[in-house]
């Protein structure tokens, strides 16, 4: 039905921008790994959204509406690794510091991560409250046929 799509385009947000705030998280838990299984230091990563397209109906293929269909809401497209170089610190007592006494560090701004975490917070607060609203509006829908 029509009506719920609301629902689920909020839905799509929320489950986004959970996946968002766990890679987030898993940033700043890895803010000072200087060394991964794949060698070297542990490198930032990004979530990459895209808009998810809705499927035709039969009905919106009669009606003439296919070129102007809204979207379905947001998927996830990929988890990418940040390309930005790494930090170099001075700290030749680290098991991982080269000849000159440098360790590399990964490419993990906590300052970035803490801003971006906001912004998933508040995405996520604001599908939440997009949710709520068309529930109540669903609700007074139903109860006007009470009546």
């Amino acid at each position: 039905m029509e009506i719920f799509r609301s629902l689920e385009i909020s839905a799509s947000g929320l489950t986004a921008q959970r996946l968002r705030m766990d890679v987030i998280s898993n940033n700043i838990a890895n803010v000072n790994t200087t060394r991964t299984e794949e060698g070297g230091p542990y490198r930032r990563q990004r979530v990459i959204f895209q808009e998810r397209k809705r499927g035709l109906t039969f009905k919106d293929v009669i009606s003439g509406m296919s070129s102007t269909q809204p979207g379905a809401g947001v998927r996830v497209v990929s988890i990418e690794k940040d390309p930005s170089p790494f930090k170099l610190v001075y700290d030749p007592s680290h098991p991982d510091a080269d000849q000159m006494g440098y360790v590399r560090m990964p490419n993990v701004n906590i300052v970035t991560e803490m801003v971006d975490m906001i912004s998933a917070t508040r995405s996520y607060e604001a599908n939440i409250t997009a949710i709520n609203s068309a529930k109540g509006m669903i609700t007074k829908a139903l109860e006007i046929g009470r009546i």
